[in-house]
């Protein structure tokens, strides 16, 4: 072989070597790459990928609702009653990418014309195509009707037109609604119609709805969808089950609640007050049987109310959130606490702060650390404990309190109102409770003034210088008709979530284990309770009150409302509170009529007082909740003179009130 040739061939083994190397090195390369894409970035591609082909909607979860309690009715089977249901709803979507331009004004038309919107309307709708988006929302909160026809129209144009069938899609969610509309509209409240951009949430605007927010959401789901001209815009894979929020049974009756709402509503139009409200509870549990507030708050229209400053204030449950002078209603508290300290007394052993039954002084209405004498509706002698309460004495409970402070202390006396829950929050499951204002000795004001002053015992004596919402004046009245127990006011019997499986879990359950202490023997709350049973009566400050054919006991009371920081009398807040039967009530009941027209109206009397605003609330709710408890008349014979069913010698009470009003008549002739 010649030189030349053995060159050649090295050359070209050269070149086949260096080919061959460049050729594993791209195919190393490649490799390389593959091993990249597919293995090291495969997730990410194959996540970007399904992008274009696949995308996810949320699949709705449903809220837990709020249910009556039916059980209520002795004997009655209990059948489940929602006062608000979720009702499913659609939002429309389109996909703008998967429409071709041509098309685009043609589908917004025919959007528009089903949806009936209005000009403004159709072009904002109009320029969602435009968007580079994947996802355009067009409407919210569409019927069913709407979302069929829409279907309807939009499977055979798209099939026609070989565009995507879920290049307009849905994805459906629940709405509250409301079977009794307004009912119960301030304890319930609602959700805002935007959810959380951030956690998909419902927002809740109040009420039992933003107390319980954690039991009734629930958790949303996923549904996978398929970009195709296949692909139907109902269909998809669930990748992720919802789980729907837990059910809240209240201690709320609808029915007792329908009877409370109205009789509110004609008590407030009646008196000419600015609001009222009455709170009915079950004084052996503490379970609120209606709470019920007018002017009424619906809450599907709750923007026009959160919106308008005149408006708002109808959202609150006045019943916790307001804090106002009880006035009387203080009275019968006070005459429990003078017969406590009559107990404690007798275990030091000293004599007793007062005879209950004896007579005591009440013409002179000087007492020390105050400026102003007191007074009372009409000028006695003398009252015992009573005539006190029946005649509503100013006089009689300041001296009541002037013997305790003497004999016991200020922080005695303090300690006692405390222990029937006054100055602090009952608990009840909503927000915004007030705790109201106790006086307590030593400690001062914002403004530096001292909240106790010596002049303080004879004023909370008969309900000034205290605040209390009508809850805790409802709950410290139950503690006379229960026997003497402070219980714990409750909206809710249980909370129960029923599982995928349909199993029911019970998470919450208030019926066991009830809290309850013990303010004052059973002989006090007795003696306290019969005194109350004076005032319904003749010659008694609330014989508006009086049920025919039943016993009830109560108290009214007239508060003073500071306006800007001074009191003006024409400005009060007037109530009456009460239970009945007074064997075995089936209920406490506190009726509160907040700024009555104040004055003499001929016919009512002094339209302001508790007696003539808020008593007869009281008298048409007990009538009417009585005979739907199906409770049998306890005083058949309890009726007015002139009815057939009266007799002056078996009704209840009659003998009694006539024995008072003699030796009334004895201690206090010639007064005037």
């Amino acid at each position: 072989m010649q030189p030349k040739d053995k060159l050649t061939n090295s050359l070209d083994r050269k070149r086949l070597l260096c080919l061959a190397l460049t050729m594993f090195a791209l195919f190393s390369l490649l490799i390389i790459q593959f091993f990249t894409i597919q293995i090291t970035e495969g997730p990410a591609w194959s996540n970007e990928a399904n992008k274009q082909h696949y995308f996810i909607i949320k699949e709705p979860s449903m809220r837990g609702t709020f249910i009556s309690n039916t059980a209520i009715k002795k004997g009655h089977p209990e059948v489940p009653q929602s006062f608000v249901i979720d009702v499913q709803k659609f939002h429309l979507f389109a996909d703008p990418k998967s429409i071709p331009a041509g098309y685009r004004d043609e589908i917004s038309t025919s959007l528009a014309t089903i949806l009936e919107l209005g000009e403004v309307e159709k072009q904002v709708l109009r320029n969602q195509f435009n968007m580079q988006s994947r996802s355009r929302k067009l409407a919210m909160w569409l019927e069913s009707e709407r979302h069929s026809a829409i279907l309807q129209w939009w499977l055979p144009y798209a099939r026609a037109n070989k565009i995507a069938r879920n290049a307009l899609f849905f994805s459906s969610d629940y709405q509250r609604s409301y079977p009794f509309g307004k009912l119960l509209g301030q304890v319930l409240h609602t959700i805002q119609k935007m959810k959380d951009e951030t956690t998909a949430q419902a927002i809740p605007t109040g009420g039992l709805e933003l107390y319980f927010d954690n039991y009734l959401k629930g958790t949303q789901g996923k549904r996978r969808l398929m970009r195709s001209p296949r692909n139907s815009l109902e269909t998809g894979e669930v990748i992720a089950a919802p789980e729907n929020g837990a059910d809240i049974y209240l201690t709320i009756n609808h029915c007792l609640q329908a009877i409370a709402e109205e009789e509110v509503a004609r008590g407030v139009k009646q008196c000419q007050a600015k609001s009222g409200w009455a709170v009915m509870m079950d004084p052996n549990s503490g379970e609120i049987l209606a709470l019920a507030q007018y002017p009424f708050f619906s809450p599907p229209d709750y923007q026009s109310y959160f919106n308008d400053t005149h408006l708002i204030e109808h959202t609150k449950v006045k019943a916790i959130t307001d804090a106002n002078e009880p006035g009387s209603i203080m009275k019968a508290i006070t005459v429990a606490v003078a017969l406590k300290a009559n107990e404690e007394l007798a275990k030091r052993p000293a004599p007793p702060l007062f005879d209950p039954k004896a007579m005591m002084p009440t013409s002179n209405p000087h007492f020390p650390g105050r400026k102003k004498p007191l007074k009372d509706t009409h000028f006695h002698k003398y009252l015992n404990m009573q005539m006190a309460i029946q005649k509503s004495s100013n006089i009689y409970m300041a001296r009541l309190a002037e013997k305790i402070i003497q004999q016991l202390g200020a922080g005695w006396y303090r300690q006692q109102l405390s222990e029937f829950g006054l100055g602090k929050k009952t608990g009840i499951e909503l927000p915004s409770e007030s705790a109201g204002l106790l006086p307590t000795p030593g400690k001062k004001h914002p403004s530096g003034i001292l909240e106790w002053s010596g002049a303080t015992p004879y004023s909370l004596a008969m309900g000034h210088n205290i605040q209390a919402s009508s809850l805790q004046i409802l709950r410290a009245y139950a503690v006379f008709a229960n026997g003497g127990y402070l219980v714990k006011p409750t909206l809710v019997r249980k909370i129960v979530k029923t599982q995928s499986d349909g199993t029911k879990q019970v998470l919450v359950d208030n019926t066991l284990n009830r809290e309850k202490k013990r303010v004052v023997s059973t002989e006090i709350a007795q003696q306290v309770a019969t005194a109350m049973k004076f005032c319904t009566k003749v010659g008694g400050t609330a014989t508006k009150a009086d049920i025919w054919g039943y016993t009830e006991a109560g108290k009214t009371g007239t508060g003073d409302k500071a306006i800007n920081g001074i009191y003006r009398p024409e400005y009060v807040c007037s109530s009456f509170v009460g239970f009945t039967p007074t064997k075995n009530a089936a209920f406490v009941l506190i009726v509160s009529m907040d700024e009555p027209k104040y004055g003499y109206i001929p016919g009512i009397g002094r339209n302001h007082m508790g007696g003539n605003c808020a008593a007869p609330v009281f008298r048409e709710i007990g009538k009417r909740a009585l005979a739907y408890l199906g409770i049998a008349p306890d005083d058949p014979f309890g009726y007015p003179s002139g009815d057939p069913r009266y007799d002056s010698q078996k009704a209840d009470w009659l003998p009694e009130i006539k024995q008072m009003q003699a030796l009334y008549d004895k201690w206090n002739q010639g007064a005037h």
